[in-house]
Order: C-alpha cells, then structure tokens, then sequence
C-alpha cells in the first residue's frame, strides 16, 4: 500500500482534508497488497468455507441472486442462499450454483418472524454470512437482523436494509459478538448517524472511532475501507458501476473472501479493489453506459487473476 498524504488524497478524491484527520493512517489499495495463493490439488469444498447470504423480498429477488453468484465467483466453497418463500422460484432459477432456501414470508412478501430459527440454524454452521441486499423493512426483517446480529460467531457484513433496522436501534452494532463488516452507500451512511458535512474522510474518521470494532466500507468514488485509525483507500472502479445491483456483488464478493479465511480488515480491502477493478475491465470492453451488475461477477475471474499465485 502507498502511503497518501492528506492533501494527495483531497485533490485525488475529490474530498475536504481536514486537520482533524491528521493523525490517521492513510494509504491507497494497490494489486502488490494482496494475493490469492495456488489452492491444494487435494482440497475439497468444505476447505473454502460456507458462505451463508440472507436477503431478497417480492420485487427485489435480483439483488440476492447477484450477492450468491458473486460469491460463488469469489471462491466460496459452498453458498447458501436464504430467501423468503415469495421469491424462491425466480431466485433458485437465476443461481448458478448456490443452495437456495425458501423460508417464511409475509404478507408483502419479505421474511416473516417464523424464518428466524431456520437462519439461526444455518448461521451457525457457516464461516461468513452476509444479510441485506433486497431485505425489505417488514417488521420479520428487523426481527431476523437483529437475532443474526446477536448470535453471529462469524464474520457477518451488513449491507443495505439490514443496515437500516440498525438505524432505529443503535446498539445493536456494539451488541454484536462477531467481526462486523458495514457497507454503507453515503445515504445510508447519513441515516447510520455519519457526518459527510466535513468530507468523506472526516465522516468516515468519526465513525471509526465511535465504532471501533467494525470495519467500515464507506461505498463511492474513493471507497474508503476504515478500522479505527486505518484508512485505506481503493483506486478502482469507476462511473460505469454506478447502477442498482453493483453493491450487491461487492457483499458476495465481501462474503467469499471472508468464509475462506481472510482476516476482516484483509477481506474488506481486497473485496474493494476487486470489485472495482472488475468494473474497470468490464468498462474497457463494453463501455461505461451498457455495463450491468451481472457483468461485474463475469469479469471478476480476470480480475482474481492478477492477484492469484501463478
């Protein structure tokens, strides 16, 4: 990682630098940070881990279907997939190879509280999970993140309307056991109770700080991956991956470098750098308007590959 000063990364960025943040750590992501080491020729599934993802309700069946492709593509040994009955069809059609659960719905056609001990039983068998994308904010939404938030033992990301049941009920973040990952796009870092009015870099700080155990991945141009006083932030991607659907695959992504053993604050950067720089290729051969979420997740494998051990 290269070492950034506050004032290369304002011009950089586009963002405030601030005194206050003078006595952080800042550095920008490049490829030489990470690496996919050569796998065992004798390995099996069970070796790259279970990678649990909750998420979906009627009429956003494909931000589920997105976050369990990607993390297939991502190199997870087994992906579950748990969705509310409602839009079970659609989803299990549109996976490539995921495990896919229906549970109870409700009557709008999100998880109803009659899907929670089924989660809670599954939860406990995997080694990374993700719940979020396309969640919906029924009433067995808020009563599912909030059972997974207290019994997680594993990594969890929080992503989207799992991060907006925390919204209303700040303490479940501290109340959480396992290593936390959040996700946050800029307005739902706002509703999270972060500042933007100084910049990102200062919202981000602030945040870090009043929560310490989590890694905080703050979605943008510059996507800023924070734990405590370490900040690194990713040059990749670009306009081209600002469509509906493109976090969706950076939490799958997120979720299978995670149930395959990497240490959070590793998973996090990584999953980052990743996730935009297969955009970027995916930009340089279909341009930067006809480029779709799915087109993420098909130029990832290239994108894995400048990192991987030859």
């Amino acid at each position: 990682m290269r070492e950034l000063t506050l004032t290369q990364y304002a011009e950089r960025y586009r963002d405030r630098a601030l005194p206050s943040a003078e006595n952080i750590v800042l550095r920008e992501a490049e490829a030489s940070d990470f690496a996919l080491s050569r796998r065992d020729s004798v390995a099996h599934k069970y070796r790259f881990g279970r990678a649990l993802v909750i998420a979906g309700s009627r009429g956003y069946s494909g931000a589920p279907v997105l976050a369990a492709n990607a993390c297939e593509r991502g190199g997870a040994g087994l992906t579950h997939l748990m969705v509310p009955e409602s839009i079970y069809e659609i989803a299990a059609a549109r996976c490539d190879g995921a495990a896919v659960t229906p549970l109870p719905a409700d009557g709008a056609g999100g998880f109803s509280a009659g899907a929670v001990p089924h989660v809670l039983a599954q939860l406990k068998k995997a080694q990374a999970c993700v719940i979020g994308p396309g969640l919906g904010t029924g009433a067995g939404a808020g009563e599912l993140v909030r059972a997974v938030l207290l019994e997680a033992a594993c990594p969890l990301v929080l992503d989207a309307d799992a991060l907006n049941v925390c919204v209303g009920d700040r303490g479940l973040l501290s109340a959480c056991r396992a290593p936390l990952l959040l996700t946050p796009h800029e307005g739902e870092f706002k509703r999270l109770g972060g500042d933007l009015t100084d910049g990102r870099l200062a919202g981000a700080l602030h945040f870090a700080q009043t929560h310490p155990r989590a890694v905080l991945i703050l979605k943008g141009w510059g996507t800023l991956v924070c734990r405590g006083a370490e900040f690194s932030v990713n040059p990749t991607g670009g306009p081209a991956m600002a469509k509906g659907g493109a976090g969706d695959v950076l939490c799958g992504v997120l979720c299978a470098l995670l149930a395959q053993g990497f240490e959070p604050w590793l998973a996090a950067r990584c999953a980052v750098y990743l996730h935009g720089l297969s955009g970027d290729l995916a930009a340089a051969e279909l341009g930067e308007y006809s480029l779709a979420p799915s087109d993420l997740i098909r130029f990832l494998p290239q994108a894995m590959k400048t990192i991987a051990a030859r």
